[in-house]
């Protein structure tokens, strides 16, 4: 059968190229056409466009990049249309995605979308129009199967696919990782501010700003693998930090603590048990247009699921030096790293455990059938 599978952001590539293995096994002769990233493309199929080249965040940047962006959707439609998949998968991206799958239905095209857009967290009104574009939906959070039923739209909850790619992974020698990296036999404290330009160029400085005032610990940026080493290095030459760029998990299974902007990484640090400071700054227009449509209580994922602060979130002015060494200080104390450990344990029980992605693909092709 022939599937056409649309992810954009890291994140998505990860989830999709998980998806796409488990896809093969359920169906090994599987012809598998999508936009996606390295991962993908690395299990097979063909790539269409790479996730890098459609990279925009926050409401300016759109705007800013608007034609760019409208000119990839009539593409999508088209290369779509000449492929005639038997299932479109949608992974996430919402706002380009929701595009996408109310052309497909108004083609006759089956549309699946695994791990659901944020409707939780700000226009809500668009459950309708995914209740009519989207003939199945497969969510990743506990609370989402619960939301959507207040909508009367029956959802599949799948568990979360970070469980797997976590359990999956190789191990390292940790030895032999911090001689590869000169990291000394310090702690690491790790940086993470993200994946786009914009959100490391608003926050990877305030973050590097505390490495002075923590000469027992070696700071490490976790590099993207969409950004240049280049890139980073403006942000650190002259300071005492180590970058390595794309392998954030390596370096999380031997972190002490972790500076982390919001989003996924900031549960794949607590799946690591690694204790965090939940770090936000964007541009003042997209943060005050956010501040208005957005009616979560909270900004990372730890404590959305966990429906409390577990841990402390920096958000826009709140996001600078004074704070943030405060809370690196008190996250480096035992007492308040026993606390979190517990919650970190009790957050893995909350997501389902293993499978995810072996359980949506099997729903997908059943689906088909």
């Amino acid at each position: 059968m022939k599937y056409y599978i649309l992810a954009g952001e890291a994140s998505g590539d990860l989830h999709g190229s998980n998806l796409m293995k488990a896809m093969y096994k359920e169906d090994p002769k599987a012809d598998i056409r999508f936009w996606g990233g390295d991962l993908m493309e690395s299990v097979g199929g063909t790539l269409v466009k790479h996730y890098k080249e459609r990279a925009f965040m926050g409401f300016v940047e759109v705007l800013m990049n608007l034609r760019k962006i409208l000119g990839m959707i009539s593409f999508c439609k088209k290369d779509i249309a000449e492929f005639k998949p038997d299932v479109l998968i949608l992974i996430d991206n919402s706002g380009f995605n929701l595009r996408i799958a109310k052309w497909a239905k108004e083609n006759g095209i089956r549309t699946n979308y695994y791990i659901s857009p944020q409707v939780w967290a700000s226009r809500a009104g668009r459950v309708k129009s995914i209740k009519r574009d989207v003939d199945e939906m497969f969510v990743i959070l506990p609370f989402e199967k619960e939301f959507y039923q207040k909508y009367n739209y029956d959802v599949h909850f799948v568990g979360h696919p970070l469980i797997d790619g976590i359990a999956g992974r190789a191990q390292i020698d940790e030895e032999v990782f911090r001689k590869e990296y000169d990291l000394g036999d310090k702690d690491i404290i790790a940086l993470l501010p993200g994946s786009r330009k914009q959100e490391i160029t608003k926050m990877l400085s305030v973050m590097l700003s505390l490495v002075d005032d923590f000469p027992e610990y070696q700071f490490v940026v976790g590099g993207a693998p969409s950004q240049s080493e280049a890139f980073y290095k403006e942000f650190i030459k002259g300071k005492n930090v180590k970058l390595i760029s794309n392998k954030t998990y390596d370096l999380l299974s031997i972190s002490y603590a972790a500076l982390v902007g919001s989003g996924t990484a900031t549960l794949e640090t607590a799946l690591f048990k690694v204790p965090q400071v939940v770090c936000y700054k964007g541009s003042n227009i997209s943060y005050q247009i956010a501040k208005r449509i957005i009616t979560l209580e909270y900004i990372s994922l730890v404590n959305l699921i966990m429906d409390k602060p577990v841990v402390t979130e920096l958000i826009q002015n709140d996001f600078n030096t004074q704070s943030l060494k405060l809370e690196l200080t008190k996250i480096l104390e035992e007492e308040h790293r026993e606390d979190l450990f517990l919650a970190y344990f009790e957050l893995e029980q909350k997501l389902g455990g293993k499978g995810a992605s072996e359980k949506t693909a099997k729903l997908i092709v059943e689906g088909i059938k």
